[in-house]
């Protein structure tokens, strides 16, 4: 980015309703200058600030994978009052992009290992991006195993459905959905995402772990993960809902001496367990 606090100007090309409830979607943007998808480099864990004139900005994970050709994706759920706005637009209005901001999954250290993905509700966006990368047919062979446990409240709050009917037959992956409480007609998993993880059971061993989800998920997640033989720099979360200004400048991101905007929101659980525990 030429200057950090200047949005792009992005149009949208097509809204997703992803959820019974309505208040999640996923919009597709285009870049109004093709020379700015030219300098909008990504990679995925990476978040970008949503902008609105007049109305403010909000951070959000990019949820398309760069091997995609669609343009970006961003799952926005409707919580305040730029994300309402934005519920409210249509094809073909303008809004704002800044970014890429944030670090990205450690694909460098990924590589030659075996890669287990654990998520649940809406902190799906940034794992489906990366799902998207590795089974990229340039990219994944240099990935052993990926194991993939996604969870919802119900079936009819599970995101990218399309994505994950075929995830369910991919070849290359081991996917494994569940929810909750099924409705009627459920024939997949019922249970919560730890549990799936205790009964699956993936081996430790050359694996790296990619956790993101609710607070409580993680929370007893990380246990589970503990007791499989995982070490503490093996698993990575991603804290994007720690994300504020992007850039590191309002201070309100910050836990201990970390700025999630700019040494995040991706971090190994053995770094986070040296900071307070605010996250």
């Amino acid at each position: 980015m030429k200057n950090p606090y200047k949005p792009l100007p992005a149009i949208i090309n097509d809204i997703t309703v992803e959820n019974d409830a309505r208040d999640i979607k996923t919009f597709s943007l285009t870049f109004k200058h093709e020379g700015d998808a030219a300098v909008f480099n990504y990679l995925p864990g990476q978040f970008a600030e949503i902008s609105l004139l007049g109305k403010g900005e909000c951070p959000i994970g990019i949820a398309s994978s760069p091997t995609e050709q669609r343009g970006l994706l961003f799952t926005v759920k409707r919580v305040g009052l730029v994300t309402t706005i934005l519920h409210r637009a249509k094809k073909g209005d303008e809004i704002g992009i800044r970014g890429p901001l944030g670090n990205t999954y450690p694909f460098s250290r990924m590589r030659d290992q075996n890669i287990l993905i654990v998520s649940g509700g809406f902190a799906f966006t940034t794992l489906r991006s990366t799902i998207k990368y590795l089974l990229d047919q340039k990219n994944r062979s240099a990935y052993k195993d990926i194991t993939v446990i996604y969870g919802a409240r119900n079936p009819g709050e599970l995101l990218y459905k399309n994505d994950l009917w075929q995830w369910e037959n991919h070849d290359g992956l081991n996917f494994y959905i569940t929810v909750d409480k099924g409705s009627n007609g459920w024939k997949r998993r019922e249970g919560f995402v730890p549990g799936v993880l205790e009964e699956i059971a993936p081996k430790a061993h050359d694996t790296i772990a990619l956790v993101c989800g609710p607070p409580i998920m993680i929370k007893f997640t990380i246990p589970v993960l503990n007791e499989l033989g995982f070490q503490a720099d093996a698993i990575y979360l991603s804290l994007e809902m720690r994300m504020k200004c992007g850039i590191g400048k309002c201070g309100r991101c910050n836990i201990g001496s970390k700025y999630v905007c700019t040494d995040g929101p991706v971090f190994s659980y053995a770094e986070l367990l040296k900071l307070p525990q605010e996250f």
